[in-house]
This record gives structure tokens, sequence and C-alpha cells, in this order.
């Protein structure tokens, strides 16, 4: 079909005319032509003449073969382009004096073998694979009487240059975080794990977007059910674009539904990297400089590498207040409407006549007062991260002072209120992890509403619940509130407690590694 719409494209001479989307859809069935005319027409007609598609069309030393260099503008690297290819072949073959051959397939084994001089080059029979390099950045040489191309590696569109992730800030550690290119994001997980057994398992997602995806894993520490696993899910996507990293998570996760990231994204190579060791698997994809990890369990959200930096009482401590800041950003709102609507002789007297008095004249009940409150400092939150990084911080921070103290002032909330929210808000920040932050902050209302109904009682269910959900929920089949639940009590020792680093002999029980041995000296227990 395709060689057909070709054939009354040329016939009609009408070189700016596109496919037809449900051709275009179709694979490209078409094989290299030994005319070489005949292939630089081909793919400009596919590309549709495109602009930023360049050919050079030139003969090999004083002969009469002809052959073409094609390649995309700001994909591929034209310094290379000019000095590793044209350059040796224009001038190296005429300055050594090589003798030229009459027969094509000589001359292509001669460039190939001898006077090309880069690392990555290949030959390639394919019309589509050849195409899809181009498109990633290489550069094909096309040479007249023979149906092979030579495919050189010439990658070089501009990157931003490496910086720390604004999310994943450290007071101790690395400073460098992943950019878009997955290449410089392999090369600083390969600087982190010199092991031979890692390992980088490439393919493409996107039946349009053709994106670059990477499997990184160490392969005699990984869990071969698990990769098994996770490769399969992979090979289901079925999507036209591959965007962002966010696509990958989406599709292969376990429970769409649950509000709780069940695949963890990051930006740092050093978590990456401590990851593999474990026996994780980390995703990459090109174009974002996201990574995904996995599997996962709650307590790793609640993790920083800046807990294994820091001596070990400190890390500890850390941990416990993300705990507890993680309790008190879900249920520190829903406690304070349980008490005030339905318990007030749980407060201790002098704190309740406290309260009392400054809910004096408000107009609304607890939970529509505590509804306002709350969403008024999600809408700033969101507020602070859609507009630019310096005004964002002082919107936030003027604007929740304003609109607490202008509430207050008009009795529409009681100070109290505005208390709770602000110590709502600051537990929130405290979570290492954004994903987990979301999460809290919708479940935040689900509390609210059965405290609003049930009390305390009602706060109780709630917990409840989300905890029989997360019992029962898991992240590419393994359980995700391990070693809670399932109980192994061996990982206790990197949960919550961040033992002394002498300690952790073993990599994680949950993960079902192959070398469960982290350190080989001392006891093995």
């Amino acid at each position: 079909m395709l060689r057909r719409i070709l054939a009354q494209h040329r016939r009609q001479k009408a070189s700016s005319s596109e496919l037809p989307r449900q051709e275009a859809a179709q694979p490209i069935s078409l094989s290299l032509s030994s005319n070489l005319q005949e292939n630089l027409d081909t793919i400009k007609t596919l590309l549709g003449n495109s602009h930023d598609l360049l050919t050079r069309s030139f003969f090999i030393g004083n002969t009469q073969h002809s052959c073409a260099v094609v390649c995309i503008d700001g994909l591929a690297n034209s310094a290379m382009v000019h000095e590793q290819i044209l350059a040796n072949i224009q001038l190296m073959i005429s300055t050594a004096e090589k003798t030229v051959p009459d027969d094509p397939e000589e001359i292509l084994s001669l460039l190939f073998e001898e006077v090309l001089s880069v690392i990555e080059i290949k030959k390639e029979s394919d019309f589509q694979l050849m195409l899809d390099c181009v498109l990633s950045g290489d550069t094909a040489l096309l040479i007249d009487g023979t149906n092979q191309v030579i495919v050189i590696d010439s990658k070089g569109w501009a990157t931003r240059a490496v910086e720390e992730p604004a999310a994943e800030g450290l007071v101790r550690g690395p400073r460098d975080g992943f950019t878009e290119s997955i290449r410089d994001n392999t090369v600083r997980i390969r600087r982190r794990v010199k092991d031979y057994h890692l390992r980088f398992d490439g393919s493409i997602v996107g039946e349009r977007s053709k994106t670059d995806l990477v499997v990184a894993y160490i392969d005699n520490i990984v869990d071969k059910e698990l990769l098994d696993e996770v490769k399969r899910r992979l090979a289901t996507i079925d999507i036209d674009e591959v965007e962002e990293s966010g696509f990958i998570e989406q599709w292969i996760e376990d429970d769409f539904l649950s509000p709780f990231p069940q695949i963890h994204s990051t930006e740092r190579p050093d978590k990456v990297a401590a990851s593999l060791f474990q026996g994780r698997i980390a995703i990459l994809l090109d174009g974002t400089p996201v990574v995904l990890i996995l599997p996962v369990t709650f307590g790793l959200f609640l993790h920083s590498p800046e807990d294994y930096y820091e001596r070990w009482i400190v890390g500890t401590l850390a941990r416990l207040l993300r705990y507890i800041a993680s309790f008190l950003a879900v249920f520190s709102p829903s406690f304070y409407i349980a008490l005030v609507t339905f318990h007030p002789g749980l407060i201790p007297s002098d704190l309740a006549f406290s309260i009392a008095a400054t809910r004096d004249g408000v107009p609304f009940p607890a939970f529509l007062e505590a509804i306002l409150m709350v969403t008024t400092m999600e809408l700033l939150q969101e507020a602070g991260l859609r507009l630019p990084k310096p005004l964002g911080q002082t919107v936030g921070i003027v604007g929740g002072l304003v609109i607490g103290d202008a509430a207050v002032s008009a009795g529409i909330v009681s100070p109290v209120m505005v208390i709770v929210v602000a110590l709502t808000a600051i537990a929130s920040f405290a979570i290492p992890s954004y994903q987990l932050a979301i999460a809290f902050r919708m479940i935040r209302f689900f509390a609210m509403f059965t405290a609003a109904v049930f009390g305390v009682y009602g706060v109780i269910l709630s917990f409840i619940v989300i905890m029989i959900h997360l019992t029962n929920l898991t992240s590419i089949g393994y359980p995700y509130l391990s070693p809670f639940a399932p109980q192994m009590p061996r990982d206790w020792k990197d949960l919550i407690l961040r033992a002394p680093i002498t300690f952790l002999r073993k990599r994680p029980k949950a993960l079902h590694t192959q070398d469960e041995t982290r350190m080989r000296t001392g006891d093995q227990s």
C-alpha cells in the first residue's frame, strides 16, 4: 500500500502532500533500494520534506561512485558529521591514496572497516530501522548500487546542565541530578555502580514517539521473577506517545484506583544506585529526568538518602519525625473536628474554655470551618507551584498570613483552626516524597468527613480503612506494607529505626534477592 502511495506521489510531483493518517499509522514495510536517488526521495516523502532534514550527496574520492549522508538538524552532532564522516570519506581516501573498488558492496565494506573513525557504527538493510535511527539522532550513509546503509551514532542535541533536584534537596550528600538525556542518566548510574553485573536493557515505547526506555538492574542481585514481570508489563504498553515516565508508572502499576503511589519516582542518581544495590529495578525514559524505582514499600517513601549519610541516631530521629508528620498531615484536622463537635469532654478544661472563647461568633460548624481553611491551604500551595519560583514563595507565605489573619478578624474561622491548618501544612512539607504527600492530601478529606459524622470513632474507622487498603495493596506483586505486613523482623533495622551501618548486613528480605548478603565480614545474622 505504501509503495502505491509513493508511486502516486511521484507521478503527481506533489512533494508537499502528506500521507493519509490511516496509512501513516501502519508500519513501514519498504526495503532499501539499490538506487540512491530513490532512497533519498522516499525518505524526503515520508518526512514530508521537513526543513530540518539534512541530506548531502557527494562522490567518493576521484571516482563517480555517489553516496549521501542523511541526518536531522539539531539531533545529530554537526561537528562529528563534518569531521568524522564527510572529512574521512572525502579527504582520507585521497590522502591515503586508497584504491576505491568498483563494486558498491566493496565500497561499503571499505568505508565501514577502514575509513569511518566512529566507535558505534552498524550496517542496516531495513528501511524502518534506518529511518528510526535517523529520527533518533543518528546519521545514515547511503551508497548508490547497494541496498545496505551504514548507520553512525552521531547523537548530539543540546542538554540541560546538571543541577540539584529542586524537590529533593539535602543538607549533606551529592548535588547532581538526572537530566532529560537518557545517556547522561545511565552514565551517572555507572559512576556509582561499577559492578560488571549492572545491566541496561533498552527498548522503544510509543508507536509514534518511539521513545528510548532503559530497564536498569544488577543481574546477580535482582529477583528474576520480578524482572520478568516488569518486562512483561512494559511489553504491553500500546500507546502512540510516551511523553514522561508518569505514562509508564500509570500503565504498569497494580491498582489504578488507589491514591497511594505504587512506584517511586526520583531525580537523584544516588537514590537510584542505592535501590539497585538493594535488588530493586529502575526504569529510565528519554526526555525526562524522573526515574522510576520498583517495587516499593510504604516505608521507602519516608526514607531519604540523607538518613544514611548522617550518623544512625540522626537518621533514626529524622525518620521518626517523618512518621509523626505523616500522621499529623492526615488526621490533625479530623481530630480537631471530632473533639470540638462530639467530644469536648476529652479536652482539658482550660484548653476547652480557651477554644470555646475563640469560637465565639464563628458562624460555621467545625467541619465547614476546617474544609474552608484546608481548601484555602491547598489552593495557596497549588498557586505557589504554578507561579514563578520567587513569586510563588511570596504568594505562599504572604497569602497564608494575610488570608489567615483576615479570616480570624472577620470571625469566619477561629485562631485554633488556623493553628491546626498551619501544623497540617508543615507536617505535609516534612514528607520527602511529593507523591505520598499528594496521597495524604486526598485522604485527609476522607478522614475529616468521617470525623464530622462519627466523631473520634470516625477517625479510628478511617484509620482502619486506610490500613486495610494498604495491607491489600501491592507494588508489582510485592506487599506494600512489608516488613510490617507480612512481618519480617530482620528488615525492621532499616525501617523506622535506622540501625548503624555495620548492622545492615542483609538486603531487604521482601525483595527475594539472589544475593542477600551486603556485608561479607562479621556476623551474617
